[in-house]
């Protein structure tokens, strides 16, 4: 199932006149201009999405800081965007579809099978010398029907044990696996036995993805091949969609750890693992990730 949609592609889609929901999401850890870059301009007829209201619920300590809305909840979200059943949906930011991300896992999850992002966003778009519009964009209420379960996910109970036989990527900075800065959850470091993977490093300067092979060879070097169970988590369930999806490009299936380590640290009873490098791809026995120290402070 296809991923990516380039500008050129996009472009020609919309000229052929070819049912299309563009999403516009957005929306970058600790800021909160995401509308206000959107209504100074954007794709033309793209909706915005707000990501902390529309893509996940109020932050809970017990459930993170972005959890999964129910399915009744983001349909009507959905429907709110103008999607209807059989469209295809493109999502785009502005940040290396690094939130984007979440709305296409989101989608892919309640069963949307077209839907697509925008490789390079916003700026790979103006950069083709492609249109954009200003202000809002309301669009006729959709009739679209989602479910939910179509994408694998796994447990906090399940990420402290995934190492054991799995692969669990931390897609967050190395600093924050390493625990040298934390600058939003309670504790900082990792989840015991997780590989530092930074999300960036799937994406050219340019916000593009890296092209397949070398998302391939990037995963085979963090231990990740056919026969691997990977799990992923970020810091709150965010840009873990972004790895999951550069996986898929790759080549790997992920399951999602919805809660992420905004769940995990807030747990008192969860371990955290602090210090260690990032993955250099040289497996521990046991372990699959650099050696550190495990505390439960």
């Amino acid at each position: 199932m296809a991923i990516l949609l380039d500008a050129t592609e996009l472009q020609r889609r919309i000229a052929a006149g070819e049912r299309t929901v563009l999403l516009d999401v957005r929306w970058v850890l600790g800021r909160t201009d995401g509308h206000d870059e959107y209504l100074a301009g954007h794709l033309p007829g793209a909706v915005f999405v707000d990501l902390p209201t529309e893509l996940a619920d109020h932050a809970e300590p017990e459930r993170g800081r972005h959890p999964l809305p129910s399915a009744a909840r983001f349909q009507e979200s959905a429907r709110r965007w103008g999607i209807n059943d059989g469209d295809t949906v493109v999502a785009y930011d502005n940040s290396g579809s690094m939130a984007a991300a979440r709305a296409w896992w989101m989608l892919r999850n309640a069963g949307v099978e077209s839907v697509y992002l925008l490789d390079g966003g916003l700026p790979a778009w103006r950069a083709a010398g492609y249109p954009v519009e200003t202000g809002e964009v309301t669009p006729v209420v959709g009739n679209v029907t989602l479910g939910k379960g179509n994408m694998p996910t796994i447990t906090e109970q399940e990420a402290g044990l995934w190492h054991r036989e799995g692969v669990l990527l931390d897609a967050r900075a190395g600093e924050r696996y390493r625990g040298e800065i934390e600058p939003i959850d309670p504790r900082a470091g990792h989840i015991p036995g997780a590989v530092s993977a930074p999300t960036t490093a799937n994406v050219t300067d340019a916000g593009t993805f890296l092209q397949t092979d070398a998302l391939r060879q990037r995963f085979l070097d963090l231990g990740v091949d056919a026969g691997s169970n990977v799990a992923v988590y970020c810091g709150s369930g965010v840009t873990a969609a972004h790895q999951i999806a550069a996986l898929e490009i790759a080549g790997f299936k992920a399951a999602l750890y919805p809660g992420s380590f905004s769940q995990w640290s807030n747990n008192r009873g969860n371990p955290v693992e602090v210090g260690g490098a990032p993955f250099s791809g040289d497996r521990q026995s046991g372990t699959g990730s650099p050696a550190g120290s495990s505390v439960k402070a």
